[in-house]
């Protein structure tokens, strides 16, 4: 069941979608990258692969229409760290979701955010997928202490992203794994490979969630 839902953070309202398989596994909020939001088409699909997989989803704007006009609101990562950190309050605290393990899907600075916000929220995150993102913007001393297992997903062709991902990797002590999809550019457009970082995540998701 898909709904769209407004979460209300103190004088703010902001705009998601959220879907409920019977009895779920657990629940994983999305974190867009800039310039995206709730209706982006890549997240959409994993969304959906993540929903065929047992797991509910919330897919949410991370800043307002006004606050879009601001265009360095969308790398104010600060910003973005406090926003999903009350999303997740949200989740945890709505009746359709309270009950539910939470999990993390990130993508470009999206992903960045969402890693400073698990650390924080210590145990709260069962486990974090990072699709093309740039964990280097987050907190190296929030990297350094995150304990929420962690899969980094980056496209074969994403060079530059490519050696970022494998900087912060080796600054991350918890569990982790570092995953290159061949042929895939940090979009992921190419035929087949957004399935993959589609499954690869499901695979994360399952496999640390059977130990809630």
């Amino acid at each position: 069941m898909t709904n769209n839902v407004t979460i209300k953070i103190n004088d703010i309202a902001l705009e998601g979608i959220m879907a409920i398989p019977s009895n779920p596994a657990g629940i994983i909020i999305f974190v867009h990258g800039s310039g995206s939001g709730r209706h982006s088409p890549r997240n959409n699909f994993v969304s959906e692969t993540l929903q065929k997989s047992g797991f509910a989803t919330l897919l949410f704007d991370l800043l307002t229409p006004f606050e879009k006009f601001e265009y360095m609101n969308r790398f104010n990562i600060d910003l973005l760290t406090r926003r999903i950190k009350a999303v997740t309050l949200w989740v945890k605290n709505n009746e359709k979701t309270k009950d539910l393990a939470i999990g993390y899907f990130g993508a470009s600075t999206g992903a960045a955010a969402a890693l400073n916000a698990a650390s924080e929220l210590e145990h709260e995150v069962k486990a974090l997928v990072s699709r093309g993102g740039r964990p280097d913007l987050a907190e190296e001393d929030l990297l350094e202490k995150l304990e929420t297992p962690v899969l980094l997903i980056v496209g074969g062709l994403d060079h530059l992203v490519i050696e970022l991902n494998r900087n912060c990797f080796e600054k991350i002590n918890g569990q982790k794994e570092f995953t290159i999809v061949k042929g895939a550019s940090h979009l992921f457009e190419e035929p087949g490979t957004l399935e993959k970082a589609s499954e690869l995540a499901a695979n994360w998701f399952k496999k640390f969630f059977a130990c809630r």
